[in-house]
């Protein structure tokens, strides 16, 4: 007697969060796409371990984790900063970017086109980073950061803020 076969599931279709961005950003941070709990709280980087927000909190002086999310992003754009993620939508099970399949890309150039005040972009994290190709058509400089997320343990948080100040600091993002 045989096991009867059981089609393995598909994985779920994510449709990704809209970008965060006014035309006077400075400095455009990608990441791959939202997690999970971000996309459950329709919240860039709202997995409670993410380092995002606590790394942005220690490059302004100040403690965005104590803001709501809408103040969050207001700070974030008062400074100079968009955010938004290279996939539009995916298939994924999961969190991980290993897990990312039949990923669509986000117009990043179109997007960028429209900041008549950007001087960079920064990906956030490896998967963000393989479309470097992309952002490196823009003409302006394109950085890769440690990622933020909580599967980047070898980075401790040290050594990830001090990355990611030089960068901000290159175009006028750190608290005066």
């Amino acid at each position: 007697m045989t096991a009867k076969q059981v089609p393995a599931a598909q994985p779920a279709r994510w449709q990704g969060l809209a970008p965060i961005w006014a035309p006077d950003a400075r400095l455009l941070l990608l990441g791959s796409f939202p997690s999970v709990a971000s996309l459950a709280s329709q919240q860039y980087y709202g997995h409670p371990r993410n380092q995002f927000w606590p790394l942005l909190s220690a490059l302004w002086g100040q403690d965005l984790r104590v803001l709501g999310y809408e103040e969050r992003l207001s700070a974030a754009r008062a400074r100079g900063l968009a955010i938004w993620d290279v996939y539009a939508a995916c298939e994924r099970d999961g969190s991980l970017d290993s897990a990312i399949r039949a990923a669509e890309p986000n117009d990043l150039l179109g997007l960028a086109a429209r900041m008549q005040g950007l001087q960079a972009v920064a990906h956030n994290g490896g998967e963000s980073a393989r479309h470097i190709k992309v952002t490196q058509r823009l003409g302006l400089p394109v950085y890769r950061l440690p990622s933020s997320s909580p599967a980047n343990a070898s980075w401790s948080f040290e050594r990830k803020l001090a990355a990611w100040r030089e960068v901000f600091a290159c175009h006028g993002l750190l608290a005066p």
